[in-house]
C-alpha cells in the first residue's frame, strides 16, 4: 500500500530541508524560498486530495494505517485516519499554500527562515491529526509550538516577544500535565496505541484524574474560557499567515483531542463533566462576543470572535448525539476557512496603513468596492448566513444541544445575535460611510495576488454552506462509530456499579 500519510506528513519538511540549502544573493534565496515553499505547499495539498479521493468514507475503522517499530515493542511509528481526522489534514493542506502566497509581499526579511518555519509547522500539524500513537502524538502536538514560537517571535508586532512567550508558556503548562497522563495510561495499559486504548477500560475514579489532564491541554489550545487570555495578544501580535495557521488549524487540535482522546477513552468522565463544559462554553460564547463588541482593534475583534465560536464547537462535541459532534467538527473546518479569511482580510489594509484600529478607517467601499464585497461575504459568513458554511455548524450544534438540554441550546443561541452585532458594527464603520481620512485618499483596492488568495476561500466556504453532505458524509461512519461506543462503555460501567452494589 502506498504510503499517503507519511509522504503527505514529511513533504513539507522535505521542502524545508530543500530551502535550506539555497545560497546566494539575498533577492534570489528570497524568491527561491518562496516557490520553493509554494509548490511543495501545493504538491502537499494535491496528495492529500489524492489520498480523500481513496478513503472510504463508509468505514469507520482508521485507513491507510502504516505501523513500524520505533522505540522498543510498545510504542510504535504508527499512523492512520478516520472520517474525522482526514478532513483536517485537508484543511491543514489547503490553507498552507494559501499562507505562502498572502506572505509573499509582506515578509521581506528573513524570507527563508520564515518559509521553513512554515514548512516545518504544516509536517508537525499533520502529523497531529493522523498520529496513532500517544507518544507520537505527544511530540507531533508540542513540537508544533517551536515554529509557531518563532514567526510570532521573529515576524510579529511591536508587542511580539511578550505575545511568543505567553503563548509558548500557556500552551507548555497544559501539555505537560498531558504528558503525566500519558505515561499514567502507558504504565497502567502496558502500550501507547491509541486505537488499543480507545478500547481499554481504564478505572473509573482513574479516568477523571486523567480527563482533566487532558483537558488541561485541550482547553488551552483551543481556547476554552478562561483559558483563552493568551490568544488575543498572540493574534494581534503574530504576521497575518501566523494569525492564519493559528485560529484555523492549531486551535483545532484542542477540539480534535476531545474527540480521538476524552470521549472514546474517558466516557466516565465525559459524562460526569460534560455539565462543566456546558457552562463554560455558554460563558465563553456570550462573554467573548460582548468582549469583542468592544474592541477597537479589528485583529482582536476576530480573535475573540474565534473564542466564542470554539464555544460552539465544544458544546456540539459534549452533546454525545450525531448532530452536536457532527455540527461541532464542521463548525472547526468551517471557522477554518472564515477565520482565514477574515485575518487576511485585515492583513490587506494593515499592509497599506500599518493599523488595525477600526477607527483610523471608514468609508472604503469608495476606493475597494472588491475588498468590501469580499469583506461583507466573509463578515456574513462569521454571522451564520444561511447558503454560507458559517450557517450549518452552528445550525447542527443548535439542535443537537437541543436535544440534551434546552437552556444550554436558547443561551448559546444568543452567541449567534451576538456575532451578528459585533461583526456588522465593524463592518459598517470600515466599509460604509464618507471618505473623510486624508491617509485614506490614495489606498488601492485588491490585487490580482491578493484576489486569488480569497478565490479558494469564497469557494470553500460557498460550497460547504450548500453541499454540508460533503463533510457530513465523511465523517458519518466515525462519528456514529464514536458515539455507539461511548455508550456501549457507559452501559458497562453503569452495569457493573450496580453488579458491585
Amino acid at each position: 500500500m502506498f504510503p499517503w500519510l507519511s509522504v503527505i506528513t514529511f513533504l513539507p519538511l522535505v521542502g524545508a530541508l530543500f530551502i535550506a540549502i539555497i545560497n546566494g544573493e539575498k533577492n534570489i534565496v528570497n524568491r527561491n524560498a518562496r516557490y520553493v515553499a509554494l509548490w511543495t505547499t501545493l504538491g502537499t495539498f494535491l496528495t492529500s486530495v489524492f489520498m480523500l479521493a481513496s478513503f472510504d468514507p463508509s468505514i469507520a475503522d482508521f485507513q491507510f494505517e502504516e505501523k513500524r517499530e520505533w522505540l522498543g515493542d510498545n510504542i510504535t511509528y504508527h499512523l492512520g485516519v478516520d472520517g474525522i481526522s482526514v478532513l483536517f489534514i485537508i484543511l491543514t493542506t489547503f490553507l498552507m499554500p494559501i499562507c505562502v502566497v498572502a506572505s509573499w509581499e509582506s515578509i521581506t526579511d528573513r524570507v527563508k527562515e520564515y518559509m521553513i518555519a512554515f514548512l516545518l509547522l504544516e509536517t508537525l500539524m499533520i502529523g497531529v491529526f493522523c498520529s496513532l500513537d500517544l507518544v507520537l502524538f505527544y511530540l507531533f502536538f508540542e513540537g508544533g509550538l517551536i515554529p509557531m514560537f518563532l514567526i510570532i517571535g521573529m515576524w510579529g508586532g511591536p508587542g511580539r516577544t511578550y505575545a511568543s512567550f505567553k503563548f509558548f508558556l500557556y500552551t507548555l503548562l497544559g501539555s505537560v500535565l498531558m504528558l503525566v497522563a500519558l505515561i499514567t495510561m502507558y504504565v497502567i495499559a502496558g502500550t501507547t496505541d491509541i486505537p488499543t486504548l480507545m478500547e481499554y477500560q481504564f478505572p473509573a475514579d482513574l479516568q477523571t484524574w486523567l480527563w482533566l489532564a487532558f483537558f488541561a491541554s485541550f482547553a488551552v489550545k483551543l481556547p476554552m474560557w478562561p483559558f483563552h487570555t493568551w490568544l488575543p495578544d498572540a493574534h494581534v501580535e503574530a504576521p497575518t499567515a501566523g494569525s492564519v495557521i493559528l485560529a484555523a488549524v492549531l486551535l483545532k487540535m484542542g477540539g480534535y483531542g476531545f474527540l480521538r482522546f476524552s470521549l472514546p477513552m474517558f466516557p466516565v468522565a465525559s459524562d460526569f463533566f460534560t455539565p462543566f463544559i456546558f457552562i463554560i462554553s455558554v460563558v465563553a460564547v456570550i462573554y467573548a462576543s460582548l468582549v469583542a463588541l468592544m474592541q477597537e482593534d479589528l485583529k482582536k475583534l476576530i480573535a475573540y470572535s474565534s473564542v466564542a465560536h470554539m464555544g460552539f464547537v465544544t458544546i456540539g462535541i459534549f452533546t454525545l448525539n450525531v448532530q452536536g459532534i457532527q455540527g461541532g467538527i464542521f463548525q472547526m473546518l468551517s471557522h477554518g476557512v472564515i477565520s482565514a479569511a477574515l485575518f487576511l482580510i485585515v492583513g490587506v489594509v494593515y499592509d497599506r496603513m500599518h493599523t488595525r484600529r477600526i477607527d483610523a478607517y471608514g468609508g472604503l467601499v469608495n476606493r475597494m468596492p472588491i475588498y468590501a464585497a469580499i469583506f461583507m461575504l466573509f463578515a456574513l459568513a462569521n454571522v451564520g448566513l444561511p447558503g454560507t458554511s458559517g450557517f450549518i455548524g452552528e445550525i447542527a450544534v443548535l439542535i443537537g444541544v437541543y436535544q440534551v438540554n434546552t437552556t444550554i441550546a436558547l443561551l448559546a443561541s444568543t452567541g449567534v445575535v451576538l456575532s451578528a452585532a459585533y461583526m456588522l458594527w465593524a463592518y459598517r464603520r470600515v466599509i460604509f460611510g464618507d471618505l473623510e481620512k486624508e491617509s485614506l485618499m490614495s489606498i488601492s483596492d485588491l490585487s490580482r495576488r491578493e484576489i486569488g488568495v480569497f478565490i479558494p476561500l469564497i469557494i470553500a466556504t460557498l460550497f460547504l454552506g450548500f453541499y454540508p453532505a460533503a463533510v457530513f458524509d465523511i465523517t458519518n461512519a466515525s462519528v456514529e462509530n464514536l458515539i455507539g461506543n461511548f455508550n456501549a462503555a457507559l452501559e458497562a460501567y453503569q452495569a457493573l456499579t450496580v453488579t458491585n452494589r
